[in-house]
């Protein structure tokens, strides 16, 4: 019996993580594992027959987790342990965005926790190798053979709708403090008269954000909030571009999404990028404003755009979430019969 620990669903409305484990649990036999979360009903793409709702006690999501003793595995959505012995015990490391950007007591609460789920953990997935670089240089070489790499993927639901037409539009998907460079785009796009920039997700506009966009871009800006899947689709379909400057990342899924309903991507040569983009976004070396107006002022070639597009769609075919689900599921079958290993 595989015990998820679904504490992540508590800590966002949806993300990357959040679709991760829900890619993998819903593709497991019913039989065969247990979610076990601190909502009354689980997110809608799992089935409520495999889920335990549990009141989350203070502080729940440092604390460890006591499910019982019918556990195999146990693999937590964000570095949890169990509170009992016995299950081996699986870790999935992101990034380290924490760890190179967050001030010291995010930094120190958020990191204790990781390197402890990281010190008792039987196997750790990077979503990366990226991520499995930094996980050497910040905890040490001694957990490099507990790690493998399992890449993300998107969903199907981003696909070509060949019957939309691409407006004059730069498309900013996620957050956008610090090192997301969201800044630059706003530059870059205020030195393209002709372009709008469409702003989705990453919650509501600060006031220094809407001051800042009305100076640069009065009139030329539009901020959505959340979007469905379908509704994020159809504008990756009618952008000119995605553009993701972000500085670190420990995948980058927007992209791939992008890629997979036609629209070309300029992001940052750093970090994860270049092995999720490969050769079929404009990479940026500095990240700066005029390398992004630049970028975004080539796409306005047709067929260099469609030169990108075509890339953009043999690249993201190779990632999908078959694939994740098949390399984690052998993740847990590798683990029965092995000693559980701690360097506490």
């Amino acid at each position: 019996m595989i015990i998820f620990d679904g504490i992540i669903f508590n800590l966002q409305r949806t993300g990357g993580i959040s679709v991760l484990f829900q890619e993998i649990i819903k593709r497991l036999p019913s039989q065969s594992y247990r979610l076990v979360g601190f909502r009354e009903t689980p997110s809608p793409p799992l089935a409520l027959s495999q889920y335990e709702a549990r009141t989350a006690r203070r502080l729940e999501r440092y604390r460890r987790a006591d499910f019982g003793a019918d556990a195999s595995v146990f693999h937590s959505t964000y570095y949890r342990l169990p509170a009992r012995h016995g299950p081996k015990v699986v870790t999935t490391v992101y990034d380290f965005v924490y760890e190179r950007f967050a001030s010291l007591p995010r930094r120190l609460a958020h990191s204790n926790q990781k390197r402890r789920a990281i010190a008792e953990s039987d196997r750790i997935i990077c979503i990366s190798e990226s991520t499995r670089r930094d996980l050497v240089e910040f905890m040490g070489h001694k957990y490099e053979d507990r790690t493998v790499v399992v890449p993300l993927a998107a969903a199907d639901t981003f696909h070509s709708l060949p019957a939309v037409a691409c407006r004059p539009q730069v498309l900013f998907v996620g957050t956008r403090g610090g090192y997301k460079n969201f800044d630059a785009v706003v530059t870059a796009v205020s030195m393209l008269p002709d372009l709008t920039l469409l702003i989705v997700g990453g919650g509501s506009l600060t006031e220094n954000e809407h001051r800042m966009l009305t100076q640069r871009l009065q009139g030329r800006f539009h901020a959505t909030g959340y979007l469905s899947d379908a509704e994020l689709n159809l504008e990756y379909n009618r952008s000119l571009c995605l553009v993701y400057p972000s500085l670190y990342e420990g995948f980058g899924i927007p992209i791939l999404e992008a890629m997979r309903a036609g629209c070309p991507v300029i992001a940052f040569n750093g970090s994860s990028i270049p092995e999720v983009a490969g050769n079929a976004a404009l990479l940026l070396e500095r990240g700066d404003a005029e390398e992004i107006r630049e970028g975004v002022s080539r796409l306005m070639d047709a067929d260099l755009r469609q030169n990108q597009i075509d890339r953009g769609m043999a690249r993201a075919a190779i990632f999908t979430w078959d694939a994740t689900y098949v390399n984690t599921l052998e993740v847990y079958e590798q683990l029965a019969g092995r000693p559980r290993t701690s360097d506490q």
